[in-house]
């Protein structure tokens, strides 16, 4: 599984000092991240926002997982992560959330990656780590289990 995070990341997928006024304009943005790699259809994008309503996505240790409802699976072309930071924090439902991880997946295939996701940020000073990463590698390096945190 540690393969299969970062094999789903691309690079050109994380984006550092995002800002949004609040969780929707957040979970706006890490859809069209997700649009922008071609790995879901716009329509994605609403599904993400019909899901962050109906149940929160948010994980602890400052970081929420946005992705679509059931009927979105439709809408994903390919399997893919997306990581954004938003370094001043926002206001997520009462929580505060400095890294969102945007997840696609078809299928069944969001629950081996939410699995990961969830092990890997059991670490506090793992997900600590992720929220203040300052490069492409180091959010990389954090997602894959078997390196230690920088």
């Amino acid at each position: 599984m540690a393969e299969l995070l970062t094999d789903l990341l691309a690079p050109s997928s994380i984006r550092f000092g995002g800002q949004a006024a609040d969780w929707e304009e957040a979970v706006r943005q890490v859809g069209e991240v997700l649009v922008e790699s071609g790995a879901v259809a716009p329509g994605y994008v609403d599904l993400m926002l019909e899901r962050e309503r109906s149940v929160s996505t948010f994980v602890g240790e400052g970081v929420a997982i946005p992705h679509g409802t059931l009927a979105a699976r439709d809408l994903v072309l390919h399997d893919a992560l997306c990581v954004v930071q938003y370094p001043r924090g926002l206001d997520w439902h009462g929580d505060d959330v400095r890294t969102c991880i945007g997840i696609a997946a078809a299928g069944d295939g969001h629950v081996p990656i939410l699995a990961a996701l969830a092990e890997i940020l059991m670490e506090p000073d793992r997900a600590d780590a992720l929220r203040r990463a300052e490069s492409v590698e180091e959010v990389l390096a954090l997602l894959t289990p078997d390196e230690e945190p920088t």
